[in-house]
C-alpha cells in the first residue's frame, strides 16, 4: 500500500488534491481512498488530506501515521517540528518552495540532500497557469513524475472528470509545465517498496 499524507492551508487544495489523486489512481484499476482532517475552517488554516493507494481493497480507515510520501504546500509548514512525524525511513517529500531541492533539504532536515526532498515552485507556477496561487495540481503531477505510480494522463482524466472549459485547460498546462522540471521516476523504488 502507498501511503501519502499532504499538508498545507486552507484555499491552497489539499483536499481536491487528495480526490484527484485517489480518482487517477481508480481510474487506472487501483483501489483508493483519499479524506481530509482539519480545524477551523477558514483560508490559511493548516489541513491535512490523506490518500492511500492499493492493489488490493483497502480495510485501514484511520489517519495515515507512516506515509510513504509527504506533499507540502506551503513551505513555512516545514517549521513545525511534528510535520514529519511518522515518515517512513526511506519516505520522501515534495515541498512546494522556490529553493532548490539541496537547498532546502539541508535547511529542513538533518540528512544531506541525498533526493528525498524535491522542490517545485508550484505556487509560482500556478499563478502563471491559473493566474492564482493554488499549488496542488503541480504538485501532484510532480508526485506522479517523481513516482511513476500512475502515468500523468491519469492526472489528466481526473482533471477532466471535476474541471470543464478554460479551468481544465489552464489545469491540463499547468500539470504539462510541472513535469517538464521535475526528473523522471527518482522515487519510483520507494513506490514499489
Amino acid at each position: 500500500m502507498i501511503e501519502v499524507r499532504i499538508h498545507g492551508r486552507g484555499g491552497q487544495g489539499n483536499v481536491v488534491a487528495a480526490y484527484l489523486l485517489a480518482t487517477a489512481a481508480i481510474d487506472e484499476g487501483w483501489y483508493a481512498q483519499a479524506f481530509p482532517a482539519f480545524g477551523a475552517e477558514r483560508r490559511g488554516a493548516p489541513v491535512i488530506a490523506f490518500v492511500r493507494i492499493d492493489h488490493e481493497p483497502i480495510r485501514r480507515r484511520c489517519q495515515v501515521a507512516a506515509p510513504d510520501f509527504l506533499i507540502i504546500q506551503d513551505a513555512a509548514l516545514m517549521n513545525i517540528p511534528s510535520i514529519t512525524d511518522g515518515l517512513k525511513p526511506d519516505g520522501n517529500i515534495l515541498l512546494n518552495a522556490t529553493d532548490n531541492s539541496s537547498e532546502a533539504s539541508s535547511a529542513h532536515t538533518d540528512t544531506e540532500a541525498d533526493n528525498r526532498l524535491v522542490t517545485l515552485p508550484a505556487t509560482q507556477l500556478a499563478q502563471h497557469y491559473l493566474g492564482r496561487p493554488v499549488p496542488n495540481t503541480a504538485l501532484l503531477s510532480a508526485f506522479l513524475k517523481l513516482t511513476d505510480i500512475l502515468p500523468q494522463n491519469s492526472l489528466i482524466q481526473s482533471l477532466e472528470e471535476r474541471f470543464k472549459g478554460d479551468l481544465l485547460d489552464k489545469n491540463i498546462a499547468l500539470v504539462k509545465a510541472a513535469a517538464e522540471r521535475i526528473p523522471n521516476n527518482l522515487w519510483k523504488q520507494t513506490a514499489n517498496a
